[in-house]
């Protein structure tokens, strides 16, 4: 097959897509035809697997529409939430992390298509299910627009939230543990973060040391930023299982 020749949709491949969009239950309906189809297949296409076309462009257009799609979601569901909560709530929306949830929850495993290096690569998994997911949602916009987009999210988000809101952190560790140590004179705290794994997508691909005075704690995650932000959060958890007599974050 030449590299840029339409893989074909055999019926046996239909039939799995259809069981998809039946799983998704998009509000509104949607059809499901021969260009429709062709983008749900195109978005769960992943590049590992030689076939064409790819994720990538419904990745790239999933990526923008996703943003959109959260901020109007927090505007419409927080509309008194002050700004710089509702940009930290969004990054937690519009994350890797999330989009790889989103993709474990509906089994996205189970319609995509990656090769076979990928599929042995086990690490690896969480980082495709996000690329896909996001491909998805580009697919679901090309098709029928924002709304469908936002029907389909809006459940997921508002389970996000709840959690994201309630945690007084709003899921950024790193700035709370900075505003304790500087409300106690302490300075800032001191990252000390390394690749310990290559394996792209490994979830302790990297550890990090976070140190103060008189305080240590230590994280991993599969990023840089995830490792510090998992040391951040042990470290203020240590402070808040110190005797009352010393001052710790709420």
């Amino acid at each position: 097959m030449a590299p840029n020749t339409p893989t074909a949709i055999d019926a046996a491949r239909r039939e799995q897509l259809e069981k998809l969009w039946l799983q998704l239950d998009l509000t509104p309906p949607l059809p499901l035809k021969g260009r429709e189809l062709a983008q749900l297949n195109e978005a769960l296409t992943h590049t590992s697997s030689g076939l064409h076309p790819h994720h990538e462009q419904l990745e790239f257009l999933g990526d923008a529409v996703l943003r959109l799609a959260a901020t109007e979601f927090i505007a419409s569901i927080y509309p008194q939430l002050p700004v710089g909560d509702r940009s930290s709530l969004r990054a937690q929306l519009v994350s890797d992390q999330w989009l790889a949830q989103l993709g474990e929850t509906i089994g996205i495993e189970h319609w995509w298509r990656i090769g076979a290096t990928a599929s042995g690569d086990v690490a690896a998994h969480a980082t495709l299910r996000a690329e896909l997911s996001e491909a998805l949602i580009g697919a679901i916009y090309a098709i029928g627009g924002l709304q469908p987009v936002q029907a389909w999210l809006t459940p997921y988000w508002q389970q996000t939230s709840a959690a994201v809101l309630a945690d007084p952190h709003r899921g950024n560790s790193k700035s709370a543990l900075q505003e304790w140590s500087q409300s106690q004179a302490q300075g800032l705290p001191a990252y000390d973060t390394r690749e310990i794994s290559r394996r792209h997508g490994d979830p302790r691909r990297f550890h990090c040391r976070v140190s103060l005075p008189d305080l240590l704690a230590e994280g991993w995650g599969g990023s840089r930023r995830q490792a510090e932000q998992e040391a951040a959060r042990n470290a203020l958890q240590h402070l808040q299982e110190r005797p009352k007599g010393n001052t710790a974050p709420h």
